[in-house]
């Protein structure tokens, strides 16, 4: 089964409360076999709307990806990013 990555591009508005996001949504991806890849590292913006903070996580299957964005948990830590930030997120299934 191919592993599957999200890909979230971020502009944080509030770094307070994007933080208990971050804080939080962590352990929420480790549960449903998330690895972190690129975590608002450099990057250089070629194309469409920049957003600084740019966040790849590998998943195990496209399932796994989406089962973690509707768990309570994850749900839990974004309610402390909508406010705080304005966010495109995209799941992609990798090439086997």
């Amino acid at each position: 089964m191919p592993t599957a990555l999200w890909i979230t591009h971020v502009e944080v508005t509030d770094a307070d409360a994007y933080g208990l996001y971050a804080k939080a949504a962590g352990p929420a991806v480790a549960l449903h076999g998330g690895v972190f890849l690129a975590r608002g590292g450099r990057y250089v913006q070629l194309e469409g709307k920049e957003r600084a903070r740019n966040v790849v996580t590998r998943f195990p299957s496209l399932e796994a990806a989406v089962a973690c964005y509707q768990s309570p948990e994850y749900q839990a830590a974004l309610a402390h990013a909508k406010g705080a930030s304005v966010r495109d997120l995209v799941i992609v299934e990798e090439i086997d």
